[in-house]
């Protein structure tokens, strides 16, 4: 027991000993861990609050912002950012080449001759069956009124082709079609002036006014008309003196710009139409163009101030000189209410020639050779289709040759 007890104590104090030594490494470690690291730390202190850094004041205790390292000498300097790219205006519109106006009535031929193809298949199927009695030629007669052609012109071509095809005596299908077209061609009147005057004279350009009820079309043919008069190598200014319609001047604006012809135009709507179409016939004469087209607001026939109105610009613009051409533009599909316009607007203004548009569509051929003979005028523009260059110069062989086939 004693010497296990002695052992104890002996154990003890080595155990002593090594704690002893294990307490004074760890104090010579932190101290000369103090010694090595202290110029280090105070130099970090000094770099937050002072040098390239932005300052803040040690009283109120905040942080400072720490400057960025000094790039080193091997370290390459970044590029300079290159300037921004100035922006770029966008690019007009590119000014469109319109094609020619000759020969458009030949290439659109195939569009008039779907439209009247019943209006001919029938007449030749009357004119060339074995039995042509008097029920017959009534009947033939009742196809070309019901054709828009009226009642007078109907019967006097009833009468005509009677007697020729009795003289003849054939029932031939060629034959036929040939006095048929012969006959056509008399009524359409193909030795009625159909230029269309649209040269300058002078140091002064043609006006051409144009007239017509909402909805006939009256803005999109100033429109093609540009273009057609452009196509064969015409300068044109477009004078939108409807400015009971802000789109209508907008429209043609648009038609315009297309083709590079200017467009004077109102600052406001309800300004003096007579106005606008003074200042158009001036700008034009100031810009040495050849043509000036003025568009006028759609006016009902039934309306006798609006009426008046279109007088006055018609006086205005002479002014300037003469008006060289007035068209009336009317639908080819309303027919005898077609007629009834026409014969007012030709008691107020002296109309030149006719522009029919809709004529590939439900429109009757007839209507031709009926306004012709109410206003002695020819027909000398024809609207074939919705296409841009759709407006074609009248040629009566062509359409007579479109009617029969």
């Amino acid at each position: 027991m004693a010497r296990l007890v002695a052992s104890f104590c002996q154990t003890g104090a080595v155990m002593e000993s090594l704690i002893v030594t294990l307490v004074i490494a760890f104090v010579i470690l932190l101290v000369g861990g103090v010694t090595l690291l202290g110029p280090r730390l105070r130099g970090r202190r000094s770099g937050l609050s002072g040098g390239a850094g932005t300052g803040v004041d040690a009283g109120r205790g905040a942080t400072g912002t720490i400057a960025p390292p000094e790039p080193s000498a091997d370290q390459a300097a970044p590029a300079p950012l290159a300037p921004a790219a100035e922006a770029v205006a966008p690019a007009a519109p590119e000014v469109e080449r319109p094609p020619p106006s000759a020969g458009r009535m030949v290439k659109l031929r195939s569009r008039l001759a779907r439209s009247q193809n019943a209006f001919g298949s029938a007449l030749l199927s009357l004119l060339s069956s074995a039995k042509l009695d008097d029920d017959t030629w009534e009947e033939i007669e009742e196809i070309l009124i019901t054709a828009d052609m009226g009642a007078a012109p109907a019967t006097q071509l009833v009468d005509r082709l009677r007697t020729e095809v009795k003289v003849a005596g054939t029932r031939d299908m060629t034959e036929v079609k040939t006095l048929l077209k012969t006959d056509l061609l008399e009524q359409v009147n193909p030795d009625l002036d159909r230029t269309l005057h649209t040269a300058p004279h002078g140091d002064r350009p043609a006006v051409v006014l144009v007239v017509g009820v909402n909805g006939t079309g009256k803005t999109t043919t100033c429109g093609k008309l540009a273009r057609a008069l452009i196509g064969d190598g015409r300068t044109v200014l477009l004078g939108a003196a409807d400015t009971f319609r802000a789109a209508a001047a907008d429209q043609l604006e648009t038609w315009g710009s297309r083709v590079g012809a200017k467009t004077v135009r109102a600052d406001r709507e309800g300004a003096d139409p007579a106005s606008v179409a003074y200042e158009a016939v001036s700008e034009g004469i100031a810009s040495g163009v050849d043509t000036v087209i003025v568009d006028t607001a759609g006016r009902l026939h039934t309306k006798t101030g609006l009426m008046d109105e279109l007088g006055k610009i018609k006086r205005v613009i002479a002014k300037h000189g003469s008006v060289d051409e007035v068209l009336l533009v009317l639908d080819a599909t309303t027919g005898q209410n077609g007629l009834r316009q026409a014969r007012v607007f030709a008691e107020v203004v002296d109309i030149t020639g006719i522009v029919l548009t809709k004529l590939d569509g439900t429109a009757k051929g007839g209507i031709v050779i009926a306004v012709q003979r109410e206003l002695g005028v020819p027909v000398k523009l024809v609207g074939l289709g919705e296409g841009a260059d759709d407006l074609a110069p009248f040629e009566p062989e062509t359409f007579v040759d479109a009617l029969i086939g």
